[in-house]
């Protein structure tokens, strides 16, 4: 049971994301005035497929410069990295039980920055270390916020599963709480996956494609993947802490639907940001606001003991 729970995890993931590419790419369109995918299938909803198809049997190249077993590794190992962090995913019977779920989260979504590092040295190409350099700062610097905002909930649900956030959100959720963190919180995600308006890493206008510059065919669609399951895995969390973890109930699907929509929405509307202002808000804005929200949370943690003993 355990491997057949994790293979069809993995499955749905998989195809997750495909749909995921179309939505946004249909939500773009319609967005801009125009058609979307619509020729590939009904209402062209093959087109995943048929994408992912081209692109796993168009010609491998390779830079000639390049370091050509580590250029070929990266991509695989920064599907592996975004795919290993689903198997936290809270069943009703875990895939793999584990109280420690949020710290395996952030030890795993620390490591894709490996992957965007030895991608961009790698190809030996000055727009790819470029963009790796970006991505290595920007998602250090809003690994901080993202944790301690963590350690906020942490503190009043004293527990690190995901699955103690159900019955801690049964008559209010943590949102009610926590506005204004709240959007701290999607900030920062769209800074740590490298969604725009933070998507320096892939700067189109001044680094071409920034990290990944010199994939393409497989090793392009690997990284796609992996972004792309990440921004879904994100979402998840997100409803989890924030939007009441009902995950045996079909409004939380619903709920995750209108997150990944969200990061949609973001990206139609918004340009990209500037780098030096990125830099600030992480470092002056939402560090800052996490830090004094563990104050608050510490505080009404102790009024919740103190009335509870009383």
């Amino acid at each position: 049971m355990y491997y057949i729970s994790f293979f069809s995890l993995l499955l749905f993931v998989l195809v997750s994301v495909g749909f995921f590419t179309l939505l946004e790419r249909k939500v773009l369109s319609y967005m801009q005035c125009r058609k979307g995918p619509n020729k590939l299938g009904v209402l062209g909803l093959l087109q995943p497929f048929s994408d992912g198809m081209k692109l796993f049997m168009k010609e491998q190249f390779f830079p000639m410069n390049s370091n050509y077993v580590i250029y070929m590794v990266c991509p695989v190992f920064s599907m592996i990295q975004s795919l290993f962090i689903w198997v936290i995913f809270p069943y009703y019977v875990n895939c793999l039980e584990m109280g420690l779920g949020f710290l395996f989260f952030l030890c795993c979504s620390s490591l894709g920055i490996y992957g965007l590092m030895i991608c961009g040295w790698s190809s030996n190409s000055v727009y790819s270390m470029l963009g790796c350099i970006r991505s290595i700062s920007q998602a250090i610097s809003y690994e901080v916020s993202l944790s301690l905002i963590l350690l906020c909930f942490f503190l009043m649900v004293d527990s690190y599963s995901f699955n103690s956030y159900y019955n801690f959100q049964f008559p209010l959720w943590m949102n009610g709480l926590s506005v204004p963190i709240f959007f701290c919180w999607l900030s920062c995600s769209m800074a740590e996956s490298n969604r725009t308006p933070f998507d320096f890493s892939e700067g189109e206008s001044e680094l071409v494609s920034g990290f990944n510059v010199e994939y393409g065919g497989g090793g392009f669609a690997l990284l796609f993947i992996s972004e792309y399951s990440s921004i879904i895995f994100i979402s998840m969390i997100t409803c989890v802490i924030f939007l009441g973890a009902d995950l045996c109930s079909l409004t939380f699907y619903i709920k995750l639907v209108l997150m990944c929509f969200l990061f949609i929405w973001v990206r139609a509307t918004l340009p990209r940001y500037r780098y030096d202002k990125l830099m600030y808000l992480a470092w002056k804005c939402y560090l800052p606001l996490s830090l004094n929200y563990i104050l608050f949370f510490v505080f009404l943690k102790t009024l919740c003991f103190y009335h509870f003993f009383l």
